[in-house]
Parts: C-alpha cells; sequence; structure tokens
C-alpha cells in the first residue's frame, strides 16, 4: 500500500498559458519600442530590425535545399557567363541607383491613391509624404516606386509608377499593395503588387545599415532577368510573361551561390552579399537586367567595393528546388 501523500502543485495549463502570454506581450513590447526609436526620412537606418517575421520566406535558409532538377537549364537561359550586377550604389542620370524608401511614423497624413489595375491593388489611403523619394527621381519615366514604411504600425505600402497629384495631396500608380510585416501573407492567387511577382520589394532590398554597418545579409534579396517564363511559384503570386518555355526562370524562383563558390578573395560589402546569397540567395521578383540585384539608394555606399560581385558568374549560381508552378 502507497502511503498517504498530499497533492503536489503543479504548473497548470493555464498558468503556463499565462507565461507564455506574458513572454509574447514582453516581447511585443521591446520590439514595439524598437520601431518607435527608428529614425524618419528617405532611407532611414532601420537599426538593423528584421523587417519580416524569422520564420518568413525572405528569411529562410535555404543552403541545404535540394538543387532544381531544371536548375543547369534555367541558369543557362539567364546567362551562365553574364555577370551578377549591383543595381544600386551609384549615381545614374543625376539620380541615385536604387530603390528608395522612405520611414514614416503613425501621425503621417494619408493621402487618396488612384490606380490603374484597381482590381489587383489595395485601396488608399497611403501615408505618403508630399516629398516622398521616387525610384529614378523626380523626372524619371521608368518603373518609378515609392516605398512607406510606418515604424509605428510596423505597416508597408509600395507603389508602381507613382506621380504625386496636385503638389503630393494626392497620388497616382498603376499599382500598389500594403503589407502588414508583423504577420505578412501572400497577396491573391494572380495578384501583381508594385513588383510583377506579387512581392513585397523592401525586404529585398540590400541596405547600407546591413551590408556595411552590421556587415550581415540575414535574407534573400531581389533580383530580376530580362526573359521570365509565364509561371510563379510561392513566394510570388503573380507572372509577367507569355513565354512557356519550362527553362525560362518563373516568378519567385530562388537561386543561390553554390557553396563550393570561393569568397575568401573578396571583402567589405562584396564579401557579405556574397556570404548571404549562400544561405538565404535571390528571389526573382521582376523583369529588367540579367542578374541585377536591387538595393536602396544610400550616399554612404563606396560604388567601387561593390563592383568585385561582378566577378561571379551565372554558371557560379544554382536554383533552389522548386515546389509547384502556377502556370494560370
Amino acid at each position: 500500500m502507497q502511503p498517504f501523500q498530499l497533492p503536489v502543485p503543479s504548473i497548470g495549463f493555464n498558468l503556463q498559458a499565462r507565461l507564455v502570454a506574458s513572454l509574447f506581450l514582453l516581447l511585443t513590447s521591446w520590439t514595439q519600442a524598437q520601431h518607435a526609436s527608428l529614425k524618419t526620412g528617405p532611407n532611414a537606418d532601420l537599426g538593423g530590425i528584421p523587417l519580416m517575421p524569422p520564420d518568413d520566406e525572405w528569411n529562410r535558409d535555404v543552403s541545404k535545399d535540394e538543387v532544381d532538377p531544371l536548375s543547369d537549364a534555367i541558369i543557362a537561359s539567364i546567362g551562365a557567363d553574364k555577370p551578377l550586377h549591383e543595381d544600386f550604389g551609384l549615381v545614374w542620370k543625376g539620380a541615385p541607383g536604387g530603390i528608395p524608401y522612405q520611414v514614416v511614423g503613425k501621425d503621417q497624413p494619408r493621402v487618396p491613391i488612384t490606380f490603374e489595375y484597381a482590381d489587383e491593388s489595395d485601396p488608399g489611403p497611403y501615408p505618403i509624404p508630399p516629398e516622398a523619394p521616387v525610384e529614378g527621381g523626380p523626372q524619371a519615366d521608368g518603373d518609378r516606386h515609392v516605398l512607406i514604411l510606418d515604424k509605428d504600425n510596423w505597416m508597408l505600402f509600395e507603389l508602381f509608377r507613382a506621380f504625386p497629384v496636385d503638389g503630393g495631396r494626392a497620388w497616382k500608380a498603376s499599382s500598389g499593395a500594403v503589407f502588414d510585416l508583423k504577420s505578412p501573407r501572400p497577396r491573391p492567387a494572380g495578384w501583381t503588387s508594385a513588383d510583377a511577382a506579387g512581392l513585397p520589394i523592401l525586404p529585398g532590398l540590400a541596405r547600407y545599415d546591413e551590408i556595411c554597418g552590421a556587415q550581415r545579409l540575414t535574407h534573400a534579396l531581389r533580383f530580376t532577368v530580362r526573359k521570365s517564363r509565364r509561371a510563379y511559384v510561392a513566394p510570388a503570386t503573380h507572372f509577367a510573361s507569355p513565354h512557356k518555355d519550362e527553362n525560362l526562370p518563373p516568378m519567385g524562383m530562388r537561386v543561390r551561390l553554390k557553396a563550393s563558390f570561393d569568397t575568401s578573395g573578396f571583402k567589405g560589402p562584396a564579401r557579405v552579399i556574397l556570404e548571404g546569397l549562400k544561405t538565404h540567395g535571390l528571389i526573382l521578383a521582376d523583369n529588367g537586367g540579367d542578374w541585377y540585384i536591387s538595393g536602396a539608394p544610400d550616399d554612404r555606399w563606396k560604388h567601387e567595393e561593390l563592383l568585385p560581385i561582378r566577378k561571379v558568374k551565372g554558371r557560379d549560381l544554382e536554383v533552389v528546388k522548386m515546389g509547384p508552378l502556377v502556370t494560370r
């Protein structure tokens, strides 16, 4: 017979749940405090704060993923002998190269937006300052992206082909998308964003404060090709091509720098980028120059320190195994 014992108190489910909830609230409060401390303004330093949650696709480590069976053919279709190209860090046609963004606070007034493709755009108003930086400069006639990060609500507002109206009291754009960076969700299937692939742009840009400040690249970078496939793969939700050749790259495709590529001869930001490409890779987001990597403008970039990445050719990359393709 077992001796009689008083029941020993234990941590019950309710107490455990309360502890988890308390830890979550502490983490949330700490994160919000980090966001609130950020400065506002064009291309503001994000202080090393990750834009997306750790488990988001942009942040995923793909260094151990399998290689796609069509990797060699797809790389050849883009250009096995073509080099990587930094599409930022220099002045082009009088404007800083790259895609600019602006950080604003919760008090930034929201303005109405008129969209050409309203059926695939998130309706306004958006918190866009009248002087918000436009890709390529005020007189540009290209993609004219406008990216706005609301640091207090941790929301991202992005426009494609954006033009101010009435001195910036309103804007017109071809398309636009809003992303809740605290709990991002993909666009509806078949929808574009401010990018051809339906992806957010800012999380895929190379930024000075991470490449040259923290000296770590912890997310995938955005890149373009001249000729893509009429197909997309997650995390993309949209294609932008009439071509059906299976050897062409679909939107959302990911490539990485081969683990065997020797980066010991590189230094500074070029090496930081290349090491990041081994771990997180590049995600195809739009049509443009072949192997063009996107970044944000910053007066502190030294272009000559970025140029060495052009020593890397398409043949030094491989396509990460893709999930199901959407072709309709």
